[in-house]
């Protein structure tokens, strides 16, 4: 029976923008190093290792709306693609991160702001996928 509930919440579509999209998070099959952090670029930016095991790089940037992809292991050994609303002052310095945000949770947060950039990166997370480099989790 447990296996039969299991099979159910695989196959369920959870659609972006609703409430339990804001639940998901995007799982890495590997754990990120030095030698494979590019294959996890986006729009031209590269991951920064801001401190050990911690990776992060601006996925959308306007003059009221930051976010920051965040990659790191944030649910026991599984490496998360999260993100993270920033503090830009003075243009370009970086003066605060917040805690991570779940994956659906921000791409949610986005598509209020621009749905165009948060289909963009739905489909950088579809590439992922696509090259077995992560798979889409639902969070208890």
């Amino acid at each position: 029976m447990a296996e039969d509930n299991q099979q159910d919440q695989d196959n369920v579509e959870i659609t972006p923008g609703s409430k339990e999209f804001g639940k998901m998070v995007f799982r890495l099959n590997n754990p990120v190093n030095a030698e494979n952090v590019s294959v996890l670029n986006y729009n031209g930016a590269e991951l920064q290792e801001i401190q050990d095991g911690v990776y992060a790089q601006p996925a959308f940037v306007s003059d009221d709306f930051n976010l920051f992809f965040v990659v790191t292991q944030l649910i026991g050994d599984d490496w998360i693609v999260a993100f993270s609303k920033a503090t830009i002052e003075n243009g370009n310095e970086i003066t605060d991160l917040s805690d991570p945000i779940p994956t659906g949770e921000g791409l949610n947060m986005l598509g209020s702001v621009s749905a165009d950039d948060a289909n963009n990166l739905l489909s950088y997370f579809g590439t992922l996928v696509d090259a077995k480099r992560g798979e889409w989790r639902l969070i208890e």
